[in-house]
C-alpha cells in the first residue's frame, strides 16, 4: 500500500499536469498565430540568435531555440525521471499486480504505431520518423480527461498516468538508442564518472539536492558533447536522488514537488511556443496526403487506440492483469484515442528524425492534427458511454 505521504505528490502531479495541458494548448494557439502573421520571420529569427559563451576549453554557444530543446527540456526528463523512479519503487508500478497491465498497454500503444508508419514508410525518406507517433503526451491527455470529470473512474486517470510513465521510458530509451549522433566516447567515459559520484552521494545517504544537481550540469555538458541526446542526462540524474521511507520528505520527492508546476507552466509550454510555429502553405496540406502524414495520423488515431486495447484484451485474458476498477472495454477503447494525444514527445522526436524543415513542418502539422483528432474523438466517446449509464 503507498505511504499517506506519496499519495500527495500523485495528486499534485495531476493537477499540475491537467492545467498545464490548458496553458499548453494556449501557447500551441498562439505559436501557430504568430508563425503566420508578420511577426512570424522576426519570431523565426529571434529563436535562432545565438546565446552563450564559447572558448578553447567549453563550448556553451547554441541557438536560443537550441537552448530550449536541449537544455530546459533536459530539465522536463528531469521530472518524468523523477516520476517513473517513484511509481517503481513505491507508485503505481510498484508491484508486478499493479505494473503489468499499464507497462503492457504502453508497449502495445507504443509499437503498433511505430509498425504502421514503418510499413507506410519504409521505402521513403521520412522512414527514419518511425518513432514519431509511439509517445503520448501526457499533460495534453490528462487534461483532455480531467474535462470529463467524474464521468470516468478515478482508477481510469490513475491507469492513464502509469500508462503514459512506462510510454516515456519508451520513448527516452528510443530516442537514446536510435536518436543519436555519433559517439564521442571520451564525453561518454566523463559523463559515466560524474554518475559514479552521484551513486556514491545516494549510498552516502546525501540529502542535500545541490550534491545532485551541479554535478548533473557536467553529466548534461559531457552528454551533450557526446553525440547522445542531452536530454537523457535529466533522467540519469533522476534515478540518482535517494527515495527512501520516512516521515521527512526525500529529496526525490523535494525536487519533484519543486520541478512540477515549473515545467508543466513555463518549460513545456516554452517547447510548444518555440517548436509549433508552422507556417501554413498550400504544399503542406498535399504532405498530409504523403506516407509521412499518413503514418503519422494513423499511427497516433489508430495505431494507439488499437495497440492499447488489443494488449489490454490480451493481458487480461492471460490472466496477467486486470481492468482498472470501475472501468470496461469501452472505457479502455476510449482511453486508447486519448493515448494518440502525442503532442510534445512526437514534435521533440520529428526535430531529431529529420534535417530538411519542410519535412519537420509537415510532421508537425500531422502530429497536430492526430492530435485534435484523438483529443475530440476520445472525450465525445468517453461522454457517450456515460450518457449511456445513466
Amino acid at each position: 500500500m503507498l505511504r499517506r505521504f506519496n499519495l500527495k505528490p500523485f495528486r499534485e502531479y495531476f493537477s499540475s499536469s491537467s492545467v498545464g495541458g490548458i496553458v499548453l494548448i494556449s501557447c500551441v494557439t498562439v505559436s501557430l498565430l504568430i508563425a503566420n502573421l508578420p511577426l512570424g520571420i522576426p519570431f523565426e529569427n529571434f529563436l535562432n540568435s545565438t546565446v552563450g559563451w564559447k572558448n578553447e576549453w567549453v563550448d556553451l554557444e547554441f541557438t536560443l531555440l537550441h537552448w530550449i530543446n536541449d537544455g530546459l527540456m533536459a530539465v522536463f526528463f528531469l521530472l518524468v525521471g523523477l516520476e517513473i523512479k517513484r511509481e517503481i519503487l513505491e507508485g503505481e508500478l510498484s508491484s508486478p499486480q499493479k505494473a503489468s497491465l499499464p507497462i503492457i498497454a504502453a508497449f502495445g500503444g507504443a509499437l503498433l504505431p511505430a509498425v504502421i508508419f514503418y510499413l507506410l514508410n519504409r521505402n521513403e525518406p521520412t522512414a527514419a520518423g518511425w518513432g514519431i507517433p509511439m509517445a503520448t503526451d501526457i499533460a495534453f491527455a490528462l487534461a483532455a480527461l480531467s474535462l470529463l470529470g467524474k464521468r470516468v473512474p478515478a482508477s481510469l486517470k490513475v491507469f492513464l498516468a502509469a500508462l503514459a510513465i512506462v510510454d516515456d521510458l519508451i520513448a527516452i530509451g528510443v530516442i537514446a538508442l536510435f536518436y543519436s549522433s555519433d559517439i564521442h566516447w571520451n564525453y561518454l567515459l566523463l559523463a559515466g564518472g560524474v554518475l559514479l559520484l552521484l551513486l556514491l552521494f545516494n549510498r552516502l545517504r546525501l540529502k542535500n539536492i545541490g550534491f545532485y544537481i551541479v554535478p548533473g550540469l557536467f553529466i548534461w555538458y559531457f552528454i551533450h558533447h557526446s553525440g547522445i541526446h542531452a536530454t537523457i542526462a535529466g533522467v540519469l540524474v533522476a534515478l540518482t536522488l535517494p527515495l527512501r521511507a520516512g516521515t521527512e520528505a526525500s529529496p526525490l520527492e523535494r525536487l519533484e514537488h519543486f520541478l512540477t508546476k515549473p515545467v508543466n507552466f513555463f518549460i513545456v509550454p516554452l517547447f510548444a511556443l518555440a517548436n509549433t510555429n508552422i507556417r501554413f502553405e498550400p504544399a503542406m496540406m498535399n504532405g498530409l496526403l504523403e506516407p509521412l502524414g499518413i503514418g503519422i495520423i494513423s499511427g497516433l488515431f489508430a495505431g494507439k487506440t488499437l495497440g492499447i486495447f488489443i494488449s489490454t484484451r490480451l493481458a487480461v485474458r492471460l490472466k496477467i492483469g486486470k481492468l482498472p476498477r470501475n472501468a470496461g472495454w469501452k472505457h479502455i477503447i476510449g482511453l486508447g484515442m486519448l493515448a494518440g494525444i502525442g503532442f510534445t514527445m512526437s514534435v521533440f522526436i520529428s526535430l531529431l528524425s529529420f534535417d530538411d524543415p519542410v519535412l519537420i513542418a509537415e510532421a508537425k502539422l500531422a502530429i497536430l492534427i492526430a492530435s485534435v483528432l484523438a483529443a475530440l474523438a476520445g472525450c465525445l466517446f468517453m461522454a457517450t458511454l456515460q450518457q449511456k449509464t445513466k
